[in-house]
């Protein structure tokens, strides 16, 4: 039985920006977690099936890589996560993040999903800023200066 590829909702938090680099090299940064988001970082995060977790003191999320196609796509499931400030502690639970990438004159476009992050989402308010800060901050720094800051 073919899997019916979810849709992704226009209410969906997204993130577009586009850095002078390869697809092949932001694909590299984007997998180097630990360079630009988390510092407390454990496993690995850029072949399929990969499992990697982030920690942020009591906060923890654990992903395991759903998809890949090199150089263009890359989707991270959460699977397990401990959002220590809000009720539902388990909010990200089945969520994905999705990067799209499309490369165009030494350029690539990062079109980045939280899939299941709307606006009603009890976190959505700190995560949005925080998703901001760290895509578009850190790791376009990472990519295009070679220096992220991780939290």
């Amino acid at each position: 039985m073919k899997r019916q590829a979810k849709k992704i909702a226009e209410q969906d938090f997204r993130l577009n920006l586009t850095a002078k680099a390869s697809a092949k090299e932001v694909m590299e940064k984007i997998s180097q977690v630990n360079l630009w988001w988390a510092k407390n970082f454990k496993g690995h995060a850029s072949k399929l099936n990969d499992k990697f977790s982030v920690y942020f003191g009591d906060t923890y999320v654990d992903f395991k890589i759903s998809e890949v196609i090199p150089d263009r796509k890359i989707t991270w499931l959460v699977t397990d996560c401990n959002l220590h400030w809000i009720k539902d502690k388990k909010e990200w639970n089945n969520t994905e993040v999705i990067w799209t990438l499309t490369e165009k004159d030494g350029k690539t476009n990062i079109d980045f999903v939280h899939k299941g992050l709307i606006p009603e989402s009890e976190c959505y308010e700190s995560c949005k800023p925080g998703w901001t800060g760290h895509i578009k901050g850190s790791l376009l720094n990472l990519i295009v200066e070679g220096k992220g800051s991780p939290e």
